[in-house]
């Protein structure tokens, strides 16, 4: 049976998040506003998506807010400036093929290799109170290299920290090319000529500047300290109002302090130089920097939350449907190209 191929001249990004509920400030800095950025250059061919199944590797005794974080995820992407029309936007579950690469590439690939992850201990570590001694656990940076592979992207944005993971992958990607080569057949005298299943993945990092949240550490849920992308201004004001103050008639140093930061990252560069001159020399107080870098983030989420509450629920779920099926016949070809260089083609 014939099938249809799926290529495009441009190069392949793909990447994606654990849906872990509704996003916040440091998600949207540290990828979203990325992926749109990549997404609206139209030099790439994009795929994002929801990564369920890891949403599995540490929730797994509650998966009760599982689809409804699923939701809030794909609404915070639409919000942000994901578009359906120019990126293919899935759940990873609706894409089975993801699994079946994941078994395959766990045939060939060492413990060793899992276990050397710098995320695995790190959250074996911080995680407390979790059992994290699965197979999933160990197995989460596998399925990621096959999230990856399945799809053969050229590109994957990621920060520097995620960097590891994307060099597993090309590891992997190698292993698996030297086991297993690819037969073009030609029609030169020799026949047939070997080529690589997998490309490997180049990383794309992405611009991670510091993002503090309201108790000055990095932001993140775990912490209790965001700022949510879906925080109405009176909220988003509140939350600042409880970061860091000196007495008014002190001066400060924007570098040292995480207002500072939030408005390095938000601020215009006319404002900066407002802030930068008047907390150096006292001119201005703590509320008063504090009520300009609330201004700053009203602007930026004011228009996401705008885009985000104008989806349905029934939209959001046909987006992922249609994206879920567009994906699948991406990573169709892919298989097809795995199960013959394994040569596991019988009855197919």
């Amino acid at each position: 049976m014939s099938e249809t191929v799926i290529s495009s001249p441009r190069p392949r990004v793909l990447s994606g998040m654990r849906p872990t509920g509704k996003l916040h400030l440091g998600n949207y800095v540290g990828a979203l506003a990325n992926w749109v950025r990549i997404q609206n250059t139209d030099q790439y061919e994009c795929y994002f998506f929801i990564a369920d199944w890891h949403a599995l590797t540490t929730d797994y005794a509650d998966t009760s807010l599982l689809v409804p974080n699923i939701m809030d995820a794909m609404l915070d992407y639409l919000g942000a400036g994901l578009d359906p029309a120019k990126s293919v936007l899935f759940l990873q579950s609706k894409v089975l093929q993801h699994a079946e690469l994941h078994l395959l590439l766990s045939m060939i690939t060492s413990i060793g290799w899992l276990e050397r992850v710098p995320s695995y201990k790190e959250q074996q570590e911080n995680l407390v109170g979790k059992d994290l001694s699965t197979y999933g656990f160990l197995g989460y940076p596998l399925l990621q290299s096959a999230d990856i592979l399945i799809y053969q992207p050229q590109y994957v944005p990621v920060g520097q920290d995620q960097s590891a993971h994307v060099e597993l992958t090309r590891e992997v990607a190698r292993r698996f090319n030297q086991y297993y080569p690819k037969k073009i057949r030609t029609t030169e005298p020799s026949g047939t000529f070997s080529a690589d299943v997998f490309p490997e993945p180049a990383v794309l990092l992405t611009p991670s500047p510091k993002l503090p949240g309201t108790d000055g550490r990095k932001m993140s849920k775990s912490y209790g300290n965001t700022i949510m992308l879906t925080d109405p201004e009176p909220e988003v004001r509140k939350k600042l109002k409880t970061m860091v103050r000196v007495r008014r008639t002190d001066p400060g140093d924007p570098d040292k302090c995480p207002v500072g930061d939030l408005h390095k990252v938000f601020s215009t560069p006319e404002k900066l130089v407002e802030v930068y001159e008047g907390c150096r020399t006292a001119g201005i107080g703590c509320i008063q920097c504090k009520g300009w870098a609330a201004d700053a983030l009203v602007q930026i989420l004011e228009p996401i939350q705008a885009r985000r509450s104008s989806f349905s629920e029934s939209q959001v779920k046909e987006i992922l449907e249609d994206g879920s099926t567009r994906a699948r016949a991406r990573a169709e070809q892919t298989m097809q190209e795995v199960r013959s260089a394994m040569q596991m083609t019988v009855g197919r």
